[in-house]
């Protein structure tokens, strides 16, 4: 994904958490807010999961097939890392 688009989706997503902000000042039905909240959550794991892709088709590619087992090591333990952090509620 390029930088731009990157950078194009999350400001959208800023719009719409600025869009939620407002719903909860102005005392919004609850349900809403959270529906509100439950789209960003989903437009954010969309970007996420991209810039996973990106990470992966680059950077991971070039140090599995490099010569440095500890670089290897590292980026593969980075992608489980994440991938952990993003199991947990």
């Amino acid at each position: 994904m390029k930088h731009e688009d990157t950078l194009k989706r999350l400001k959208t997503i800023e719009g719409h958490l600025r869009g939620i902000i407002r719903m909860v000042e102005e005392d919004a039905y609850c349900i809403d807010i959270i529906r509100q909240i439950q789209a960003v959550e989903a437009a954010l794991n969309k970007v996420s999961a991209q810039i996973l892709e990106g990470h992966l088709n680059s950077c991971v590619i070039t140090a599995v097939q490099g010569e440095d087992p500890a670089e290897r090591q590292r980026v593969l333990k980075e992608v489980l890392e994440v991938f952990e952090t993003s199991t947990k509620v």
